[in-house]
C-alpha cells in the first residue's frame, strides 16, 4: 500500500509539475479561430526550444522560451473542422485534445451580459427552458471566466473550456450563448464563446490606467485603499489580461447602466477602451458590437440616463468597425434586467452576419435620425436606414415629443407618411425641436420594415 501511495504521488507530481505550462484558455475542448494565425503561448524551462505540432496539417513550429520561461508563437489554422490535437514538447510532451476550429467571440460587460440562461433570483430569462432544448447539440464550446478583481495584472484563471450541455448553458450568459448557438446554426461551423462579465461594474474597471489617463472624472483610490470591483483596471487585470491575445473574431459588449450618473465622457471612454484592447491584442481592429442600455424607470438618475444612451450612440462614430444594437423596445419598467435576451442576441447576430460573414441582404441597423422640417403646427422627421419605409407593426407611435422655443417638451401625435414621421402637439405652436425615447423609460415602437427599432435621439443640444 505504501508503494502504491508513493507511486500515486509521483504520477500526480508529474502531471502537476510537467515542464510546459499553458494558460487556462489554451486547453482541451478549446476553439481556435479559423483561417488565421492563432496565438499560442505558455511557459517552459528558460531558453528551452518548444516544438508545437498541429494535427490538422502535421506541421511543427518551433519557438525558444525567454529567460523567464515564457514563449509565444502563432500557428496557421485551416477552415472550420475538428476535433484536432496540438502537441507541445520541450523534450516532454503536453497534448491539448479535442480542439475545434471555427469562430471565437468574447462577450463582456456587466449584469445584462452576465445574466445566465437560468436568470437571476425572481428575474427570469424569456424562453429559458426552450433555450436549453438545444444545449446538448454539438458545435458550441463555452469558457466562463469567474468573477474576480486584482490591482495587478493576472495571467492565471481557474476555468476550463466546456462542450455545451444543459447544465453549463444554464449558468452561461444568455446573450453570449444564444449569439453563439445562432451563429453556429447559420454558419454550420463550431463556435467558441468566452464570457468575461461582472454585474454592477463601471467601464473604468475594465480599462487600463493608461487608457484612462486623459480623463479627469475618474475616481482613483489610494494605493493602500481596499480593493473594490469598480476601481480602475481591476477587472481588466483579473478578467481580460489572462486571455489577452487569444485569437478571436470579435467582441460583444453589454454595459453602461453603472455609468449612468457620469454619462458625458462615456463615448470617449468606450472608444479608448476598445482602442487599448485592440492594441494589446495585437490582432487588428476586430469587430466590436455592443448593446444600448434598455429603458428602465431609474429613481436616482432619470434625467441622466438618456445622455448615457446618447453617448453610446455617439460611440459608433468614434470606434472603427463597431455597431450598436438598440434595445429601446425590449426594456422593462420593473427590472433593470429585461428578460428578452433572445432579441438582443439576434440583433448582435445581424451585425456579425452582415459585416463579418458576408450575408448579403441582412439588415443590422435601425432607423437613424437624419433631418427635420417644421412649419407652424407640425414637424416632419426623416430617418436613414429606411429603404422600404417605416412601421409600428399596428401599434400607436409613442415616445415622440416636440418643443417650441421655450424648451418645454410635450408628447406628440405621430403618423407615418410617405415622407417620414409627422408630429403634432396641440400644446406646441411653431415647434423647433424633437425628441424620441429620450427618457430613462421611453419605450420605442418605430421600426424599419426589416423590424429593427429606431435609435433614441434628440434634435436639440439643451441640457
Amino acid at each position: 500500500m505504501k508503494y502504491i501511495f508513493s507511486l500515486s504521488l509521483i504520477i500526480i507530481s508529474f502531471v502537476a509539475f510537467g515542464t510546459i505550462r499553458l494558460p487556462a484558455v489554451i486547453a482541451d475542448n478549446m476553439v481556435l479561430q479559423q483561417r488565421t494565425q492563432a496565438a499560442l503561448w505558455g511557459t517552459a524551462k528558460k531558453n528551452a526550444i518548444v516544438a508545437i505540432t498541429t494535427s490538422w496539417n502535421h506541421k511543427t513550429y518551433t519557438v525558444t522560451a525567454n529567460t523567464d520561461g515564457t514563449f509565444k508563437t502563432k500557428v496557421l489554422t485551416p477552415a472550420a473542422g475538428g476535433p484536432y490535437e496540438i502537441t507541445f514538447s520541450d523534450g516532454e510532451k503536453t497534448i491539448v485534445k479535442n480542439v475545434l476550429i471555427g469562430e471565437v467571440w468574447l462577450c463582456s460587460g456587466q449584469s445584462n451580459m452576465e445574466m445566465p440562461v437560468r436568470g437571476f433570483g425572481n428575474q427570469p430569462i424569456l424562453y429559458s427552458n426552450d433555450i436549453l432544448l438545444d444545449a446538448d447539440k454539438p458545435g458550441v464550446r463555452l469558457f466562463r471566466i469567474e468573477k474576480n478583481m486584482s490591482k495587478t495584472p493576472l495571467d492565471k484563471l481557474n476555468n476550463t473550456w466546456e462542450e455545451a450541455n444543459t447544465l453549463n448553458v444554464k449558468e452561461f450568459s444568455a446573450v453570449g450563448y444564444q449569439f453563439a448557438r445562432m451563429l453556429q446554426d447559420k454558419l454550420n461551423v463550431p463556435v467558441g464563446v468566452i464570457q468575461s462579465a461582472y454585474g454592477g461594474t463601471d467601464i473604468e474597471a475594465w480599462m487600463t490606467t493608461s487608457a484612462l489617463a486623459p480623463f479627469t472624472d475618474v475616481k482613483r483610490p489610494a494605493d493602500t485603499a481596499k480593493i473594490t470591483k469598480n476601481d480602475p483596471q481591476v477587472l481588466f487585470n483579473a478578467m481580460i489580461n489572462p486571455i489577452m491575445g487569444y485569437t478571436i473574431k470579435g467582441t460583444l459588449w453589454y454595459q453602461g447602466e453603472n455609468n449612468r450618473k457620469n454619462p458625458f465622457t462615456y463615448d470617449k471612454k468606450m472608444a479608448a477602451m476598445v482602442s487599448d484592447w485592440r492594441s494589446k491584442w495585437d490582432a487588428g481592429q476586430w469587430p466590436f458590437y455592443y448593446v444600448q442600455i434598455a429603458p428602465f424607470s431609474y429613481a436616482d438618475s432619470k434625467d441622466l440616463v438618456p445622455h448615457l444612451q446618447e453617448a453610446q450612440f455617439k460611440a459608433m462614430s468614434l470606434i472603427p468597425n463597431s455597431g450598436m444594437v438598440a434595445s429601446v423596445d425590449v426594456g422593462s419598467a420593473k427590472t433593470i434586467h429585461p428578460p428578452d435576451k433572445t432579441t438582443i442576441a439576434k440583433r448582435l447576430l445581424y451585425w456579425a452576419l452582415a459585416n463579418d460573414y458576408n450575408k448579403k441582404g441582412i439588415s443590422c441597423k435601425g432607423p437613424v435620425y437624419k433631418s427635420m422640417k417644421a412649419d407652424s403646427s407640425s414637424v416632419t422627421v426623416i430617418f436613414d436606414n429606411v429603404t422600404n419605409g417605416y412601421t409600428a407593426f399596428g401599434k400607436e407611435l409613442t415616445s415622440f415629443e416636440v418643443s417650441g422655443a421655450d424648451k418645454v417638451f410635450y408628447p406628440a401625435r405621430a403618423n407615418i407618411t410617405g415622407k417620414g414621421i409627422v408630429l403634432k402637439s396641440d400644446s406646441v405652436k411653431n415647434p423647433v425641436a424633437v425628441r424620441y425615447s429620450f427618457k430613462d423609460y421611453g419605450p420605442g415602437c418605430l421600426y424599419n420594415t426589416e423590424g429593427l427599432p429606431a435609435y433614441p435621439f434628440r434634435t436639440d443640444d439643451w441640457q
